[in-house]
């Protein structure tokens, strides 16, 4: 008999092919965070020059208009910003010196202040018993090390160690690398930002046309859409931002004036450009003038006013001005500015401190229009995470009808009761009625969300549509004439509960009744007594079999009675629309909550005017 052997194992090879795209978009991520870090020195000064470039454009663009030339326009608006910049320098650097010289003055009352501390510190019973019991800690460890080492013999005295002071020269190129080797940097970076900025300016249409022709050559629109979102955010954001921190630096100036700090003048200055620094700014800008204070006033007075001007101005600038003015024109969360500062300054320093905002708004606005980044939108967008009608889908699986009527009153504030019903409520039974034709949303769930349903409409009971009722309605019309036929199961009920409400503020009485009382086996027993009108509510119709059944079943059992379906989900879908309206054998096929309104209001005037 043939001895059986086990087949050879084969290796099994990964096949390179097989990597994930997620794996793939991580290795990017990483090569460009490494690009961006590595290639600091040439995209640091760049971004600067961007940044400045679109801070001049508009200048550039006004001197256009008066006919200079583009090469004349670009030249001034440099010579200008050179001018205002050195200017400024000048400025500070004198203040500065003249501070210097006046530092002595102010020795005496910094000298009585840290002697005040320090006397306040001895004299203080609790700071002295916490000395005592420090020194009295460190006794016992040291008598306890001498102790524990009794064999120890005192080691020979330390020889001094002879010391030849010698004279060198020094040549007069270390010095100046010494002195200027400081300075030769930021001028460096400055002169570098200048040329990229007149190149900019020089051929901004051609760097355009090529970014277009690289960026999205196939979608010419939707890359001509992002750029232009992102200058006009960008443009908006350097102007308020440029007008806020001046008003602040005047407040500042003017306040530190009034309460007698010297150079007053130098701190507005400095608070208005520090304030561009996210975060660290202001503080920095706040710690010379309260320093300051402490200097030149023997009190302590002054030191308290200068932290209540710094703390009031900027609580009053940060937390009403800005979100006032910038609204949603920045398009970054507050989260997405945070991170944006610590990503950026561990990257590029100070100065990427200085660029996260600027420059995490354009990545942000490119990611609206990109289809590969939308998760960035998503993370650092101003935008919320989730649609009205999916932060209410997932209220309605917690049992939470509270936090959805609290959500629906933002969305109210701005739209209408039937419109919140529509675009946000039936919606959300969409999302639902997609989960149960998966199969993924047991029956218990659906009757969890209708109870869900039932609860935000009581919550929003007190709201009204913008449209009034009419004036009379027919005799009877109050008393639940309209019969709201519940299609399939607990989510078409939980629709039709939404129209029974709506038709409830134009005064129209009308009540639910559920898929099971309408069946073949229950139609008999079915309470007809004063409907004067059915509905049919389906949020997915299906095959429109079981409508065309339900409807047969209404008018054997209700002769001479409309009957009208409205069928959510087909919104917007005219084929299927004019297909259901075939199949059903219905009078009226709306899909929608307003449109099935008026429809009812129109057949209770009729009905009034055949009464007359």
């Amino acid at each position: 008999m043939a001895e059986l052997k086990n087949p050879p194992h084969r290796a099994v090879v990964a096949n390179p092919d097989t990597l994930t795209p997620k794996f793939m978009m991580a290795v990017i991520a990483a090569v460009v965070v490494g690009g961006i870090y590595f290639g600091r020195p040439v995209l640091m000064p760049l971004a600067l020059a961007v940044l400045m470039s679109f801070a001049l454009a508009p200048l550039v663009g006004l001197l256009k208009r008066l006919r200079l030339g583009n090469i004349a326009s670009v030249m001034i608006s440099l010579v200008l910003a050179i001018m205002i910049l050195s200017s400024l320098g000048t400025f500070m650097g004198s203040q500065l010196a003249k501070l210097a010289s006046d530092l002595p003055r102010y020795q005496t009352n910094l000298a009585h202040k840290i002697q005040s501390v320090v006397g306040s510190a001895v004299h203080n019973d609790t700071i002295n018993r916490l000395n005592q019991t420090v020194e009295n800690l460190a006794q016992q460890i040291t008598s306890g090390a001498k102790s524990g080492t009794p064999d120890m013999v005192e080691s020979d005295p330390v020889k001094p160690i002879p010391v030849i002071i010698r004279r060198t020269s020094v040549a007069p190129w270390s010095v100046a690398s010494t002195v200027l080797g400081p300075l030769l940097e930021p001028l460096g970076l400055a002169a570098m930002v200048l040329v990229f900025v007149g190149f900019i300016l020089l051929q901004k249409d051609d760097l355009r046309d090529r970014f277009v022709r690289l960026a999205g050559s196939r979608d010419m629109q939707r890359t001509t859409v992002a750029l232009d979102e992102a200058a006009n955010r960008l443009s908006r954001y350097l102007f308020l931002q440029t007008c806020i921190n001046t008003s602040f630096g005047i407040i500042i100036g003017t306040g530190l004036w009034l309460l007698g700090i010297p150079n007053a003048g130098l701190w507005a200055l400095m608070s208005m450009l520090l304030r561009f620094v996210p975060y660290v700014g202001v503080p920095l800008a706040f710690l010379f003038p309260f320093t300051l204070a402490m200097a030149v006033d023997p009190g302590w007075a002054k030191m308290v006013w200068v932290l209540a001007l710094y703390g009031g101005v900027e609580a009053v600038v940060g937390q009403v001005l800005e979100p006032f003015l910038y609204g949603r024109s920045m398009g970054l969360s507050a989260v997405a500015v945070v991170v944006a500062a610590v990503f950026w300054t561990w990257l590029w320093g100070p100065v990427g401190l200085l660029l996260s905002t600027p420059l995490t708004m354009c990545f942000v606005v490119f990611s609206r229009h990109v289809e590969g980044l939308k998760f960035l939108d998503v993370m650092l967008g101003d935008q919320p995470a989730l649609r009205f009608e999916e932060s209410l889908y997932l209220r309605m699986l917690a049992e939470d009808p509270d936090e959805a009527a609290d959500e629906a009153e933002a969305f109210l504030k701005e739209n209408s009761l039937s419109a919140y019903y529509d675009e946000v409520a039936a919606r959300a039974l969409m999302l639902a009625q997609n989960d149960v034709n998966r199969g993924v949303l047991d029956p218990l769930r659906q009757n969890r969300i209708r109870d869900a349903i039932k609860g935000l409409i009581i919550n929003l009971s007190d709201r009204k549509d913008d449209h009034p009722p009419p004036a009379e309605l027919p005799p009877g019309w109050q008393n639940a004439p309209v019969l709201c036929v519940a299609g399939r199961g607990p989510l078409d009920e939980a629709a039709a509960l939404l129209l029974v409400d709506m038709l409830g503020k134009y005064g129209i009485g009308a009540r639910v009744v559920s898929s099971d009382e309408t069946s073949a086996t229950n139609i008999r027993d079915l309470d007809c007594h004063g409907v004067q009108m059915a509905c049919v509510s389906y949020l997915e119709p299906g095959t429109f079999k079981n409508a065309r059944y339900q409807v047969r079943r209404l008018r054997a059992r209700l002769p001479g009675v409309p009957v009208m379906a409205i069928f959510w989900g087909l919104a917007g879908d005219n084929s299927r629309y004019l297909d259901g309206i075939e199949a059903t054998e219905c009078d009226i096929v709306t899909t929608g909550l307003k449109e099935t309104v008026q429809h009812v209001l129109t057949f209770a005037r009729r009905s009034r005017q055949a009464m007359a």
